[in-house]
């Protein structure tokens, strides 16, 4: 008999759900760095940010803050030109296939990818990817748009970069670390 609905009685009921949330939530087999999105908090936290003085500063804001922020980054530029081909339909549903395609490759991988018993390297899987989906999509009508969005959303990310200071950076993964068991 189906009981939809009905709350389990006994721990034996809990053991494979807990058992898949135990799994999911083991930090031990994730590759640190690997596309790890930061916490939008963390990276719009106001009190972060500063204008620099020197121009080694900001370059050195802008190297440090790239790479602890690259998926975030990368986030903005594709939602920059996810913007620009709403009113581009081919382009618009080609970018939906793109964007399957990363989320596959890279955002969503907890394991680095591996073709041919190799492993390939996060910066070289948002590499292809980059050339990609800048490749097949200058290939539609929508050159100037796409252009414009890659620009925008570039800009956005440099600003971000050189005037978020970096000192505070690992503060939020040191107090993580300590609630977690």
């Amino acid at each position: 008999m189906t009981t939809y609905g009905t709350n389990p009685t006994s721990a034996n009921d809990l053991a494979p759900k807990l058992e898949y949330i135990t799994r999911a939530n083991d930090h031990h087999n994730v590759r640190p760095g690997l596309a790890t999105r930061r916490p939008w908090k963390q990276m719009l936290d106001l009190r972060s940010f500063n204008f620099p003085r020197k121009i080694a500063t900001v370059i050195t804001r802008i190297k440090a803050n790239t790479i602890y922020f690259q998926t975030n980054y990368t986030i903005i530029v594709l939602f920059s030109v996810f913007l620009s081909l709403i009113w581009n339909p081919l382009s618009f549903l080609i970018l939906l296939a793109l964007i399957g395609a990363w989320l596959f490759l890279y955002f969503l991988r907890d394991e680095p990818l591996t073709v041919f018993d190799r492993e390939i390297d996060h910066r070289v899987v948002l590499i292809a990817m980059s050339v990609l989906t800048l490749s097949i999509l200058f290939l539609t009508d929508a050159k100037l748009n796409i252009s414009v969005a890659v620009v925008a959303g570039v800009a956005v990310v440099l600003s971000h970069a050189a005037v978020r200071k970096t000192e505070d950076m690992y503060q939020y993964e040191d107090e993580t670390s300590r609630l977690l068991p």
